[in-house]
């Protein structure tokens, strides 16, 4: 079953469940995913364009909790909490920092990244090889970190 369709029964046993915050989460995902098959047309979206959507969506939950943390508005940090919570379910299992990077010390040495001019490169390999499995904030700091 694709993620859309995964997504879509979710919502749709929430609403059964009278599960408010699961289910505006889930109606706030189902819109992004939308307007991203919109911008895809003719093309028929995939999960990984989903999972693009969801990312997006995860950092503007973390960004908005940061801002609201910052207001002191205790009642709008819960609800993006409870919210983010109900979109991170649907990224795949992310990898440990250990993982990654063992996998960034591979691809600079498939490469033969030697500088930092390089890095472009290496965050691009690893972008594509894990797949929406790693954060690209580790990501950049591991690269940084082996490169520097």
């Amino acid at each position: 079953m694709a993620m859309k369709e995964i997504i879509l029964n979710d919502m749709k046993n929430a609403m059964k469940a009278q599960d408010a915050v699961k289910l505006s989460a889930l109606r706030f995902l189902q819109s992004a995913i939308k307007n991203k098959e919109i911008e895809l047309r003719p093309k028929a979206i995939a999960d990984q364009d989903v999972i693009a959507v969801i990312k997006k969506l995860c950092n503007q939950h973390k960004d908005s909790i940061e801002q609201y943390s910052k207001a002191a508005r205790q009642d709008l940090v819960d609800n993006e909490q409870a919210q983010l919570k109900v979109i991170e379910a649907y990224l795949p299992k992310q990898m440990s920092r250990e993982e990654l990077e063992k996998v960034i010390v591979q691809i600079i040495a498939e490469t033969k990244a030697a500088s930092m001019k390089d890095m472009g490169a290496v965050i691009k390999a690893t972008m594509a090889k894990t797949a929406g499995a790693a954060d690209g904030k580790m990501i950049s700091e591991i690269v940084k970190t082996k490169l520097g």
